[in-house]
């Protein structure tokens, strides 16, 4: 399983601190060993269940939000980096994992993606964060996983959480507009 995550995230290799790296790579190891999901899924089955028919995969929301926060993060860095500290491998790894959770919130039923009896329950925050510091991830890249949806509104985001939330609604919020 592990090599199956590796290849569905070579962004992994983007995470500096082999420690983090380790962390989140163990997390997503672990989140499929517990989901009815197989890696290969993640390639077909939509990103969010919100937008009917949605046409982007789980995978290409995941992987754009990463480049996007990450983007973002350099820029932010390069013409803030005075006066702002963003860590990097934060942001990184708080992207790949800000998602995690929908493994134990999504099912296949007949071929197609729908949200479990725990998804209806427990939001993909919550388990995405239960999973994380299972697999030891530091207290700031969770809050990112925690934060990074609509939950998020009712804490304070850190610098990191602020960057992995806009590019996970950069990339969400077309594809709901499009819907209406």
């Amino acid at each position: 399983m592990r090599a199956a995550v590796q290849e569905l995230w070579p962004e992994l290799e983007w995470i500096e601190d082999s420690t983090l790296r380790e962390q989140t790579t163990e997390t997503w190891t672990k989140a499929f060993e517990r989901s009815p999901l197989e890696p290969n899924d993640l390639n077909e089955i939509p990103f969010t269940l919100l937008v009917p028919n949605c046409p982007a995969t789980f995978m290409e929301h995941k992987r754009c939000v990463v480049h996007i926060a990450r983007a973002g993060a350099k820029a932010m860095q390069e013409f803030m980096g005075t006066s702002l500290t963003i860590n990097l491998d934060t942001v990184i790894a708080g992207a790949i994992l800000a998602d995690v959770g929908k493994l134990l919130e999504y099912e296949k039923v007949g071929g197609k993606a729908v949200q479990s009896d725990r998804g209806k329950n427990l939001r993909h925050p919550f388990t995405g964060v239960a999973l994380a510091l299972e697999c030891g991830v530091p207290e700031p890249v969770c809050h990112i996983i925690a934060a990074h949806a609509g939950e998020g509104d009712l804490v304070k985001r850190s610098t990191e959480a602020i960057i992995v939330h806009h590019a996970d609604f950069m990339a969400y919020l077309p594809f709901k507009n499009l819907a209406r």
